[in-house]
């Protein structure tokens, strides 16, 4: 498996260290020792295929760079691993919050950090290949181009948004548990919690607007995409 891994992490001994594992396990590797240079790296073809970010960088918070990279066009889509210190759970939710994909609290080992960005390297390559595009009432999803459309309005959502809905709505009509979720939206290795999962499923419906009718809570089960539009609007009608 091929890819490119930029790695922004201020400690030059560890971004050294990780640079030559992942060289030796067939990946291409950048580095950047601050925000300010990582951004730019983020941005210049070609686009990294993950980014392995930490939290505690010299001029900008990980958190704010990775806000930032979700706000760029062109680097929205980018799968972000956040490397930190911190172990709270606060601290995992709050990466979440802002677009982050995974979650590894330092010290880690090199072998789980590649472990972990291999499975994102899978995940993305098995979505981009067996996810169609897909129109269901007045939802549009383009897997290729990364882009959905709510009433022809394009909604701006992460890599992380976007995966979770193109989970949903391919799986349309099936009950989807938050440990499935877990499992397949963020990987089986993620360590958090199921109140992420709602978290998420909460700010999804929040940015597709009329089409977050579409998503279905089971209370207790877990997730259902509406089998057909006209489920979605006859349920609305009903007195």
């Amino acid at each position: 498996m091929s890819g490119t891994v930029l790695v922004i992490e201020d400690e030059v001994d560890l971004a050294t260290t990780l640079e030559y594992n992942l060289r030796s396990n067939g990946l291409t590797a950048r580095l950047a020792h601050t925000a300010k240079a990582g951004l730019e790296a983020a941005a210049s073809d070609p686009l990294p295929d993950v980014i392995v970010l930490d939290l505690m960088l010299p001029d900008l918070s990980g958190t704010e760079v990775c806000r930032r990279l979700r706000d760029n066009p062109h680097t929205r889509a980018i799968p972000i691993i956040m490397c930190t210190a911190k172990g709270d759970e606060i601290d995992r939710v709050v990466g979440f919050e802002v677009g982050a994909d995974d979650y590894v609290v330092k010290p880690y080992s090199v072998r789980e950090l590649l472990l972990r960005i291999r499975a994102m390297l899978r995940r993305t390559q098995r979505t981009e290949a067996e996810t169609p595009s897909l129109r269901f009432g007045v939802l549009r999803i383009d897997h290729g181009a990364h882009r959905t459309w709510v009433d022809e309005q394009e909604v701006q959502l992460t890599a992380l948004e976007f995966r979770l809905l193109t989970t949903l709505a391919t799986r349309r009509g099936r009950v989807q548990s938050r440990e499935t979720l877990l499992s397949d939206v963020w990987g089986i290795e993620a360590d958090i919690t199921t109140r992420t999962v709602d978290t998420h499923v909460k700010r999804l419906r929040e940015k597709l607007g009329v089409a977050g009718r579409y998503i279905e809570t089971l209370r207790g089960v877990g997730y259902r995409f509406k089998d057909s539009p006209d489920e979605a609007t006859a349920e609305e009608e009903a007195p």
